[in-house]
C-alpha cells in the first residue's frame, strides 16, 4: 500500500497540480492585495462609503455604529460586508479575465511568428519529384 501511494504522490500529474495549487494562492494573494489595498480606496473614495460598517442589528441591544462593536453586542446582518465581498468577487473576476484575455493574445501572436512553412526533408522532396516523373510517363 506504500508502493502504490508512492507511485501516486510522484506521478507527474499531482505533482503538477500542487505546484499549480501553490501558485494559484500567490497568485490569488496578489489579486486580494490589488483590490483590497488598490482598488477598492477609490470606489470608497468616489462615494465616499464604506460599505463593510452597514448592519442591521437583529436584537434590540445593538445600538454600535460599527461592525466590529456591533458583533460583540449581538447578532447582526452585515449587509455591508456582504457588498464588500461581491464587489471584490466582481473585480477579482474581471481582473483574471484581462489575464487570461492578455495570455490568450500572447498564445495567438505565437503562431504568427512561427508561420514561415518549414522546409521539406531532402528525401521528401526526392520522393515527390520521382511521382511526378512516373505520373508523366504513364500520361
Amino acid at each position: 500500500m506504500l508502493e502504490e501511494f508512492k507511485k501516486f504522490a510522484l506521478r507527474g500529474n499531482v505533482v503538477d497540480l500542487a505546484i499549480g495549487v501553490i501558485i494559484g494562492a500567490a497568485f490569488g494573494r496578489i489579486v486580494d492585495s490589488l483590490v483590497t489595498d488598490i482598488i477598492m480606496p477609490f470606489i470608497g473614495a468616489l462615494g465616499g462609503v464604506d460599505f463593510s460598517n452597514y448592519f442591521i442589528g437583529l436584537n434590540s441591544g445593538v445600538t454600535a455604529t460599527t461592525l466590529e462593536a456591533a458583533r460583540a453586542q449581538g447578532a447582526v446582518l452585515a449587509y455591508g460586508n456582504f457588498v464588500t465581498v461581491a464587489i471584490n468577487f466582481l473585480i477579482i473576476a474581471f481582473v483574471l479575465f484581462l489575464v487570461v484575455k492578455g495570455i490568450n493574445q500572447l498564445q495567438k501572436q505565437k503562431p504568427a511568428e512561427e508561420a514561415a512553412p518549414a522546409a521539406k526533408p531532402e528525401d521528401v522532396v526526392l520522393l515527390g519529384e520521382i511521382r511526378d516523373l512516373l505520373r508523366q510517363k504513364s500520361a
